[in-house]
């Protein structure tokens, strides 16, 4: 697993390594929290930001294939496994969401329950 520093905000970034089914649904999830009243303006800032990772996420793997590729070789994963790079508060606010299906809490958790 390779985290990512970001150097101008000190915020540590952890590939979740995600299906297309994950990260479609998950997609979906945070679409429909985004249509609540009742959610925190700070939280939707966060959920947009992991919005952006996952079309940044397929940006990444068209840009630098062979990275990826060579994960999924190694473990095993289906070739639309993708790594979705999310800080802490990104994926707390994301786990927050009762929206949110158990196959991608699964898969954001690695099966942990948060």
């Amino acid at each position: 697993m390779s985290m990512v520093y970001e150097q101008s905000t000190r915020v540590v970034l952890v590939p979740h390594w995600l299906s297309a089914a994950d990260r479609d649904a998950l997609a979906v999830s945070i679409e429909a929290a985004l249509t609540r009243a009742d959610l925190p303006a700070t939280t939707a800032d966060r959920l947009v930001d992991v919005l952006t990772e996952l079309h940044v996420a397929r940006a990444r793997d068209v840009v630098w294939p062979s990275s990826t590729a060579r994960v999924r070789l190694v473990t095993g994963w289906d070739p639309d496994t993708l790594p979705v790079r999310l800080s802490a508060m990104e994926l707390a606010c994301t786990l927050s969401l009762p929206e949110l299906t158990p196959p991608v809490r699964a898969a954001l958790t690695g099966g942990r329950s948060l």
